[in-house]
């Protein structure tokens, strides 16, 4: 998605700008050429240096330097870049860019930029600067700017050693701002169910039934979705991946169960455009839950489900309520419903089965025969099958690079 990019990596002075250099090292590392413009005070906290080194390029810090490349350099790098982050945006800088002050290298250069390039802006400041009234109304004008993404700032402890709203979000979420910021917006208006990980279902307070689901192709899912501009709902099972939502368009609701992610799912159905259902959902579940802790020498105290005898454990289980199908059986005109087959053995067999069985408009199949696909790992092996019959193989690529092909073969 930043394979190819150009990005311009703008940095004042406060102390978050420590943190830039990872995220330079991570916008290379995913392809994206990258260039950077510096208040002289961001300097204090990060040196040019560093900066250079981890960008591979000269920095942008002095409108007079003799050592720019162009006598314009404030107006060179909007016409090269695709996009600029200004990360940390402090509270001058803010006031500087609502107000048009443009009077060194990174506010001549934000003043080029954002009537026709994508700006993400993450403010960055102690809370009570942040409160500053004259602060807010900054980021309530920029906030009105057509191609100006702010990025809310995160709370927790602060250099001053209090804690409040101010910190910067984590590298993560910027590099996943930027990539919201340059992806084409062919979802914007649509509403998106898409469900992740694997469901637990309980057999006492302390064990439970599961599978080996991340959710990492959910979530991926979910983000890809939200950059090309829909709103998403995710419902989530059992996620260790994290989900990154710099802007906003992720609802998530927790249903750690196949029953609380029925329910959730049946009752956003009816709002959504179409669906995506990635989670391992359990097939079947304990009868009955214990009240307590099952220990060996009680079982046969236990409810009739539950049995041991010479060293064997009986667990009764009873069929799940199936989601894709109640969806597909309650399906409007118009909605889209896609699922997803993990499949050991007649894969494409097997996965068109279901697709019919459940109604659906398009089925995503992968094997656990296919290094590299499967649980817990960044890559995946797929093939699209649609219910018109067309089949779309894609090679090993990455969760994130799978989904976007994903939403282009079905929602372009």
């Amino acid at each position: 998605m930043l394979l190819g990019k150009h990005i311009v990596v703008g940095i004042s002075g406060g102390i978050a700008a420590y943190k830039i250099p990872e995220l330079i090292r991570s916008l290379v590392k995913a392809g994206a050429e990258v260039r950077v413009a510096t208040t002289k005070n961001a300097l204090h906290f990060v040196t040019e240096l560093t900066l250079q080194t981890v960008s591979g390029s000269r920095v942008y810090s002095d409108v007079f330097a003799a050592i720019n490349e162009h006598a314009t350099e404030h107006i060179s790098l909007p016409e090269w870049c695709d996009a600029m982050i200004v990360a940390p945006a402090t509270a001058n800088v803010l006031g500087k860019m609502a107000t048009g002050i443009a009077d060194d290298a990174l506010t001549t250069t934000i003043a080029s930029c954002v009537a026709r390039k994508p700006v993400i802006v993450a403010p960055a400041m102690n809370d009570k600067m942040w409160e500053n009234p004259a602060t807010q109304d900054a980021v309530r004008t920029i906030r009105t700017w057509e191609n100006v993404h702010v990025i809310e700032p995160a709370e927790g402890p602060l250099a001053c050693g209090t804690t409040g709203k101010g910190r910067m979000p984590e590298i993560e979420e910027l590099q996943e701002a930027l990539e919201y910021a340059l992806s084409p917006q062919t979802m914007k208006g649509q509403h998106i169910l898409v469900t992740a990980g694997g469901t637990q279902e309980p057999i006492d307070p302390v064990r439970f039934i599961s599978n080996y689901s991340t959710g990492k192709m959910g979530v991926a899912l979910a983000q890809a979705c939200a950059r090309r501009g829909a709103e998403v709902t995710l419902v989530c099972g059992a996620v260790s991946a994290p989900v990154y939502n710099p802007f906003g368009a992720i609802r998530r609701i927790d249903a750690i169960s196949a029953q609380e992610m029925y329910k959730a799912c049946v009752a956003a159905w009816p709002k959504m455009d179409s669906a995506i259902l990635c989670a391992a959902v359990a097939d079947f579940t304990p009868a009955q839950k214990a009240e307590e802790k099952i220990k060996k020498e009680t079982l046969n105290d236990q409810p009739s489900s539950l049995s041991y005898q010479h060293s064997t454990f009986t667990l009764q289980l009873t069929e799940t309520l199936d989601i894709a199908r109640a969806l597909g059986e309650s399906k409007r005109s118009g909605q889209k419903l896609i699922g997803f087959a993990l499949e050991t053995n007649d894969e494409k067999k097997n996965a068109l089965h279901k697709m019919e069985r459940k109604h659906l408009d398009a089925i995503i199949l992968n094997s656990l025969r296919d290094k590299g696909a499967g649980f817990g790992v960044d890559t995946n092996v797929v093939t699209i099958l649609q219910a018109d019959g067309s089949v779309t193989a894609l090679p090993l690529q990455s969760k994130a690079l799978i989904s976007e092909e994903i939403l282009r073969i079905l929602f372009s």
